[in-house]
């Protein structure tokens, strides 16, 4: 019996290889629940840019925008979570492979 390889793989992909993508999401998993405060927490990025990218996170299911009493502030739906347990699984990765002491 042949295994079929998922379409899985292809909208993980997608959504790793845009920019910001995983400092958002673990700017949302360290506790910063707020635009300003996801903002704040990552140098360099713009507010267009994060504009952009939590419409495309709330629109692939990934994170939830929450709106109470006129506060708007964001949490990670399963599908986050999951994805920022693969982005410490990269890091890893990274640091056991590919770290080269001077």
């Amino acid at each position: 019996m042949k295994k079929k390889i998922s379409n899985g793989f292809k909208i993980v992909q997608d959504l790793i290889k845009l920019s910001w993508i995983p400092e958002i999401l673990k700017s949302i998993s360290y506790g910063n629940h707020r635009y300003s405060d996801i903002l704040n927490s990552i140098p360099y990025m713009s507010h267009t840019e994060l504009n952009r990218k939590l419409a495309v996170l709330v629109e692939k299911n990934v994170i939830h925008k929450n709106l109470d009493d006129q506060t708007i502030s964001y949490s990670l739906m399963e599908f986050g979570k999951d994805l920022v347990h693969i982005f410490y699984h990269l890091e890893d990765l990274e640091e056991r492979y590919f770290s080269y002491s001077k």
